[in-house]
């Protein structure tokens, strides 16, 4: 079943994780939003520079700590089933904070579970 997913921190360099994600999630046949700072594109998906409104049921992280505080009101505001933190984007102040909000927190990578069937 296709989840529709917010990719938070994407770029347009084809190296970078969350550019991977981004075009594994097509490829899987989920939607995928990328929102990043770095104006572009990944493959035809042009990267939103602005936070994206509505339904989301995933949001996949490749922002680091110190970076996240400014989206934790954002993230408890749109309110997805669950928000995968992929490595080195774990921050226990965020899991916590979307656990009493009734968010999931996954600590996993999109890459793997999507791989795995588990996603």
């Amino acid at each position: 079943m296709p989840k529709k997913t917010l990719v938070l921190g994407a770029a347009p360099d084809a190296e970078k994780y969350a550019y991977k994600a981004t075009v594994m999630l097509k490829e899987y046949g989920h939607p995928v939003v990328p929102f990043g700072i770095k104006k572009g594109y990944i493959g035809n998906l042009k990267i939103t520079n602005e936070l994206p409104e509505g339904e989301f049921d995933t949001v996949t992280l490749y922002i680091g700590p110190p970076k996240q505080q400014a989206y934790f009101d954002y993230l408890v505001k749109l309110k997805p089933k669950r928000v995968i933190f992929n490595p080195g984007t774990e921050n226990l102040v965020l899991e916590n904070l979307l656990e009493r909000n009734e968010i999931e927190p996954v600590i996993a990578c999109t890459l793997v579970l999507l791989r795995t069937g588990q996603y």
